[in-house]
């Protein structure tokens, strides 16, 4: 036995006894840091990489047609440019209906085509097929990260379009330089096939690669952690109609879908056009590249996305107005490195914006399918504004891509100024809930509480009212 002084007193304590000095909780904490960093590795070394050379890919197979164009598609086909335009633009008007891919091989039927009316065919189940990808893949990622963490995650998978943009044009001329005839098949041809096989084989390889690789207790761990990030659905939730309502009441998901416009739109002009702009493409892409991942971590660090969406878009309204008024090529080539710093790193931050400020995984998806779906019915306007009349300046199209990116800004102050303002009501106690007890009449109060209504449990509450839940806060 061993004496142990306690208020003055004498205790006699066990030998076998263990004082706690809160040493073990210490010890408990630590672990869990270490086994929740293993999850997260564990996470973003299956799940990115594979997501983001699939998107990769994709991106290769739409942006295609244009490294096409300047290896005879247009002179073969016998093309107006006003077709080549309506071609472009009905990739997107089935790409923004459809959300669910089909038959992936239609991607092979390109390089086929021997009319316009066969292009304009498939273009659209292009678009078909690939619908579903980038919306489903941000969703899937928002359901395994926390909201701090997922904006980088997004960046990550996001910047796989600008390595399809530096390497795209690189990849077409090897094609080109080298399948002309092969086969009796133009090179532009070969673009189309060669491109679509490999997303083909990728494709068939997904079943395999993105499936549940989780332990049970790994498992649990993630709806864990997402339930203290205040994403209380995590654990599972049933289908219910009042979810897709409340997507659609929220005045969020409108003016998310304005600020998802005026970047998406300016993504697609940029995309499709650039290469018929300007040859020295890769510095430009890598750039972009880099600048979106180190956006994604530098939201997420400081927990602040839409101060870095008016920064970068002030960036890219200020490289548009010069592309409008230069007339020196060395002037408007700094500018399209302005512009794309006002494009690419904002489609992944204005994604993860959306997705961190919705609680209820069904209205989440139902939200981030309208804001993406909104933005890529914009890329048939955006796809449209760069005639070959105007070469080699494009003003018309530089200023709408300009008009888009003021839409963009005015946007983001609507939902940073409306949803700071609900931040501030929820601290000043304007929208608790009365919690147990007898229910309430309507408009009655219970010790100064009931502005959200009443419920039997927090719980209750939490389910019922998602990110409308008086203890919710939402990110800026």
């Amino acid at each position: 036995m061993m004496d142990v002084k306690d208020s003055g007193e004498t205790q006699k304590v066990s030998p076998d006894a263990t004082i706690d000095d809160g040493s073990h909780n210490a010890a408990d904490a630590d672990l869990r840091k270490a086994e929740e960093k293993a999850l997260l590795r564990k996470l973003d070394m299956r799940l990115i990489p594979w997501l983001s050379l699939l998107y990769l890919l994709a991106f290769l197979d739409r942006s295609a047609i244009g490294n096409a164009k300047l290896y005879g598609l247009e002179q073969d086909l016998r093309l107006t440019d006003q077709q080549y335009l309506i071609t472009l633009a009905v990739f997107f008007i089935s790409y923004a209906v459809f959300e669910v891919p089909s038959n992936v091989l239609l991607k092979l039927s390109n390089g086929f085509v021997t009319n316009y009316g066969g292009l304009l065919a498939v273009r659209w189940f292009l678009g078909v097929t690939e619908a579903g990808l980038f919306p489903g893949v941000n969703y899937y990622l928002s359901c395994w990260y926390k909201r701090e963490e997922f904006g980088l995650r997004a960046a990550v998978f996001f910047s796989a379009a600008t390595v399809s943009g530096a390497f795209g044009g690189l990849i077409s001329a090897g094609i080109g330089s080298g399948m002309q005839h092969v086969g009796g098949q133009p090179a532009w041809a070969w673009i189309f096939i060669l491109e679509g096989l490999v997303t083909i084989v990728i494709g068939v390889l997904s079943f395999w690669m993105v499936v549940d690789f989780l332990t049970p207790k790994e498992r649990d761990m993630v709806v864990r952690r997402l339930q203290e990030d205040e994403q209380f659905s995590a654990a599972g939730e049933g289908f219910q109609w009042k979810s897709i309502i409340d997507s659609l009441r929220d005045w969020r998901t409108w003016v998310g879908m304005g600020a998802y416009m005026g970047v998406d739109g300016p993504l697609y002009a940029f995309s499709l056009f650039t290469p018929s702009i300007v040859s020295a493409l890769v510095p430009i892409y890598v750039w972009a590249c880099i600048l979106t991942i180190g956006v994604g971590f530098m939201a997420d660090r400081y927990k602040t996305r839409i101060k870095f969406n008016m920064i970068f878009l002030t960036l890219g309204a200020a490289g548009y107005i010069i592309l409008i008024a230069s007339r020196n090529a060395a002037l408007s080539y700094f500018a399209i490195y302005l512009a794309a710093s006002g494009i690419f790193p904002l489609i992944p931050n204005t994604v993860a914006l959306i997705a961190n400020n919705v609680e209820g995984s069904y209205k989440r998806s139902v939200s981030l399918a309208m804001v993406i779906s909104w933005g890529n019915i914009n890329g048939a306007v955006s796809s449209n504004i760069y005639r070959a009349n105007q070469k080699p300046w494009y003003p018309l199209g530089h200023g709408i891509v300009l008009v888009y990116i003021v839409i963009g800004m005015v946007s983001n102050i609507v939902y940073w100024y409306f949803t700071k303002r609900e931040n501030a009501a929820r601290d000043r106690g304007e929208r608790d809930e009365a919690i147990g007890g007898e229910p309430l009449l309507k408009g009655e109060l219970r010790d100064g509480k009931g502005q959200g209504g009443w419920y039997a449990t927090i719980e209750d509450a939490k389910a019922a009212k998602g990110d409308n839940w008086s203890g919710y806060r939402y990110i800026l």
